[in-house]
């Protein structure tokens, strides 16, 4: 008889909750420090990345608060 074998799908992740332009970002902090579920860490050069993606609550204090506009919601 022959063995049945079945192919798991990858787990699907939820794509983060916002979106960070690098290349619009100073590094000011501003973003990690408001962040009422400190969803952000920053990396080795001091910029924001999302650490706990799905802590995220979409309440909007990091993009409206971003003097440079580099971070947008990613939700519909």
């Amino acid at each position: 008889m022959a063995e049945k074998t079945t192919t798991k799908k990858p787990y699907k992740q939820r794509p983060d909750p916002v979106v960070i332009y690098k290349k619009w970002c100073k590094a000011c902090g501003i973003c990690v420090e408001l962040c009422p579920q400190k969803v952000f860490d920053t990396d080795r050069d001091g910029y924001p990345v999302i650490a706990r993606g799905l802590d995220c609550t979409q309440c909007a204090i990091c993009w409206v608060h971003c003097p440079d506009f580099a971070i947008t919601s990613n939700e519909k």
